[in-house]
């Protein structure tokens, strides 16, 4: 992959913390490389049509008005239309000369990570996706920036000092724009301990050393579930995975191939969206033909689901995909109702038969957005035990590591509150009774809801589709017997229950889908 014009992996940031990590233009922490060899070659295969990249500030303006990141929150019709449905991180990001695509760009914990992969072909009309191969690369680039970044998010002068080192580590990771090392916490911040390049022919450039020792290969299987249910006949429900296959592979040799198999069972649901590490050799056209993103596209690839390749030095993620599973883990049921002074919640949870009931930990979390302390508490749970937070505006509902035999789980009660001071959460869009139950990895989203239901879970040796690696099925072609460790786990991510008792507001309706 390379760069159209802005840096591979550039990271922006809200303004605010624009401005307390000096950040600029859209690399953020003064992160921005450009290739210009990148955008002559873009301007080569679009001629007149070819869309020059802006400067770092006029992009990143472009980039938050197009993630709805501005002040400015008034409709417009090509950014808000319902025509226009994100399915994935792909996004068409208008600027003064047209539109800039594909700009690969997500955001995760108050950080917005893009980058600009080239297209190596005219872009009228746009080519799918799929034949795209910088979008694969992109994004594992991107990720190997996040998992660099995000150890240090709660440490402000850490995550500066982290910041301030990216550009060093984006010119070795993609000295000319294309991606050589995407494990960005691997490589060094001086460019005096940068390793020579390999001088064997036959050892690729992702591959910085060579191993010495006894050979073994670990593989793991991450899915986490979006969510959303509204508990209503005229909104339907939705939901999806997202997974990644981790790899460290240590083998002796120069280029060791290694064959790994996904596999499924019999009722297993079938992965799509895949998108494969640039180290894959080779792999079967009709997996990568299987997609979420069209509605009427009825391709079914039900594996088995090879990948051969030559492993990295380090850590990396052999292939991303998602998945339409048929149930989602927790049905639920949300009621909030305002009666005088106090308000009434009810809360029914059931664990579907077909879920491994064996949790590492399982809590929920209801804060109150918009109101004061919570003075006053009456509640009955069926199992488990509820806190209530030293900030008073938060419930913590610990069910722990298994749900009760009957796999269903209650919290009835009425709630209190005090004068609102300034210290307590305030959210200015939703209000009253619009609130919804989340289950989740904990993230601060301001413009959501007054009231929600949070909950944290992790299922090891688990995933929503039935995906696994079978260890005898490893194929390495190297000297010696390798041991070879194979896990996997569930993981809640954005699990949303919204109150049935009140209208979601539309916008959320298709927010992550």
């Amino acid at each position: 992959m390379a760069d159209r014009g802005v840096g591979d992996g550039g990271i922006g940031k809200r303004a605010s913390q624009r401005r307390r990590l000096g950040c600029s233009g859209t690399g953020g922490a003064g992160l921005e490389p450009r290739y210009p060899t990148v955008e002559a070659r873009a301007e080569a295969f679009n001629g007149s049509t070819h869309v020059a990249v802006p400067s770092d500030s006029d992009f990143l303006k472009a980039m938050l008005f197009e993630l709805r990141l501005t002040d400015d929150q008034s409709f417009v019709e090509h950014r808000d239309t319902c025509t226009r449905i994100d399915h994935s991180s792909v996004r068409s990001v208008r600027v003064e000369g047209g539109d800039l695509w594909p700009v690969v760009a997500f955001q995760k914990s108050g950080l917005i990570y893009a980058c600009l992969p080239l297209v190596e072909e005219a872009l009228e009309p746009r080519p799918p996706l799929l034949t795209i191969p910088g979008l694969s690369q992109g994004l594992a680039l991107l990720f190997g920036i996040l998992d660099y970044i995000s150890p240090s998010r709660k440490n402000e002068a850490e995550l500066s000092a982290k910041a301030g080192q990216l550009r060093t580590l984006i010119i070795q990771a993609c000295p000319l724009g294309t991606p050589l090392n995407t494990n960005i916490s691997s490589l060094s911040s001086s460019f005096d301990d940068i390793q020579v390049v390999p001088t064997d022919v036959k050892q690729p450039a992702w591959r910085s050393n060579t191993y010495k020792g006894k050979p073994q290969v670990n593989v793991c299987i991450t899915e986490k579930v979006k969510c959303m249910q509204y508990d209503k006949r005229d909104v339907v429900d939705m939901w999806q995975v997202y997974g990644a296959v981790n790899c460290k592979c240590d083998i002796e040799g120069a280029a060791p191939n290694v064959t790994l198999t996904l596999n499924l069972p019999t009722n297993g649901s079938p992965l799509q969206d895949i998108f494969v590490h640039h180290c894959v050799t080779s792999v079967d056209p009709a997996m990568l033909m299987s997609s979420s993103v069209n509605p009427l596209d009825d391709s079914v690839y039900s594996g088995p689901y090879k990948f051969p390749f030559i492993p990295p030095s380090e850590s990396f993620n052999l292939c991303y995909y998602t998945s339409q599973v048929p149930v989602p883990p927790i049905l639920g049921c949300y009621q909030l109702v305002e009666e005088g002074s106090q308000l009434k919640i009810t809360v029914n949870l059931k664990l579907h038969e077909s879920i491994k009931n064996s949790f590492e930990y399982c809590e929920a979390r209801i804060p109150f957005f918009n109101r004061g302390p919570i003075a006053h508490l009456e509640y009955k749970v069926s199992y488990g035990q509820l806190d209530l937070s030293r900030e008073k505006s938060l419930l913590v509902w610990v069910i722990g590591q298994k749900f009760p035999k009957s796999s269903e789980v209650s919290l009835t009660g009425t709630v209190t509150f005090g004068d609102i001071g300034e210290e307590h959460p305030t959210d200015y869009v939703c209000t009253g009774n619009t609130a919804y139950v989340k289950y989740g990895v904990f993230f601060n989203l301001h413009d959501l809801t007054s009231c929600h239901f949070e909950m944290y879970f992790r299922i090891p040796d688990f995933t929503l589709t039935g995906c696994y690696v079978d260890q005898h099925s490893v194929q390495i072609f190297a000297p010696g017997k390798p041991k070879i460790t194979a896990s996997r786990e569930l993981i809640s991510s954005d699990y949303y229950i919204w109150n049935s008792e009140a209208s979601a507001p539309t916008m959320y309706k298709s927010l992550y889908y």
